[in-house]
């Protein structure tokens, strides 16, 4: 059984797991002046300057370092932002985009071999019937095109995790200062073609405080303090103790877009989001289970 995590460890992983929750709303602020594929791109040069002058390079391939970049940075956060940016809620982008966990069993499915089990495939029904829910109740708010791209962005992110893994263990947050010197280029060519640089001009100078804390809450709270504090939690604590509040994410999510948007939270959405969790929850804490049940089956053979 996990040990009881030091109430230390707790609050930061909380901390963590907020800033990554309330990172969609962070998302909708800062579109409010700049263009999406701008703002991906300023999130990806402050995650890389000035911290690549500090961090060494990870021990991997340049071409792990590419493909995470491009995966992560055009992909992912590519099509997260042009999402939120009119077309989804931020609150339901934070619970859908964990459709990232089942993209990454079905990859890890067809590259590496891995055999799905019959909790994997109940968890994953569970939270298509979330996702269907979703799909059955499109608004102005929500719609079908903010949906897909949020499930490609997953997707994204899945393949992201497939190289990652592919390096072995490595320093995440090296990787992840690294990779995204790979971000940046494919992210400014797309937002010249798609956005052009009149619009890109006014966001730049419109573009106030706010905005640029939206920024730097993205590319340091985001991905430097998150991947750094979270990578520092699993490296003292049982990874079981640790990665189970990582579904607090899209709680702090729908909540922050709830109070600080006044995203509606009608009752559909709210069991949409029982499912999806449903779902996450069961993958994650099924194995356990298991194993806690077939250690105390043998317990009275043992005392015999």
């Amino acid at each position: 059984m996990p040990r009881a995590l030091p109430l230390s460890h707790v609050l930061l992983a909380l901390a963590v797991v907020a800033v990554w929750g309330t990172n969609f709303v962070v998302i909708r602020i800062g579109l409010s002046h700049l263009p999406p594929l701008t703002f991906a791109a300023l999130r990806f040069v402050f995650a890389a300057f000035p911290a690549l002058l500090f961090i060494r390079r990870p021990a991997v391939p340049w071409s792990h370092l590419v493909a995470y970049g491009l995966l992560i940075g055009a992909g992912q956060f590519g099509l997260l932002f042009i999402a939120i940016n009119g077309f989804i809620s931020p609150g339901l982008a934070s619970l859908v985009v964990q459709a990232q966990v089942f993209f990454t069993i079905g990859l890890s499915m067809a590259f590496t071999g891995e055999r799905v089990r019959a909790f994997q495939i109940a968890a994953l029904l569970l939270s298509c019937v979330g996702i269907g829910v979703i799909a059955a109740n499109v608004d102005a708010t929500t719609t079908p095109l903010g949906l897909g791209l949020i499930l490609l962005a997953a997707a994204c992110w899945a393949a992201g995790n497939m190289v990652a893994k592919a390096g072995g263990r490595v320093n995440m947050v090296a990787y992840v200062v690294w990779s995204s010197l790979f971000s940046v280029p494919p992210l400014i060519v797309l937002s010249l073609m798609f956005e052009g640089w009149p619009a890109i001009a006014t966001g730049l100078r419109d573009a106030g405080a706010t905005t640029w804390a939206a920024v730097l809450w993205q590319s340091v709270g985001n991905s430097l303090f998150g991947y750094a504090a979270w990578a520092w939690l699993l490296s003292r604590n049982p990874a079981a103790s640790i990665t189970p509040m990582a579904l607090l994410v899209p709680v702090f999510g729908m909540g922050a877009s709830w109070l600080w948007l006044g995203e509606p939270m009608p009752g559909w959405k709210l069991v949409a989001a029982g499912l999806v969790l449903g779902g996450l929850a069961i993958g994650l804490f099924w194995p356990r289970v298991a194993a806690w049940r077939e250690g105390a089956a043998r317990l009275p053979s043992s005392a015999a």
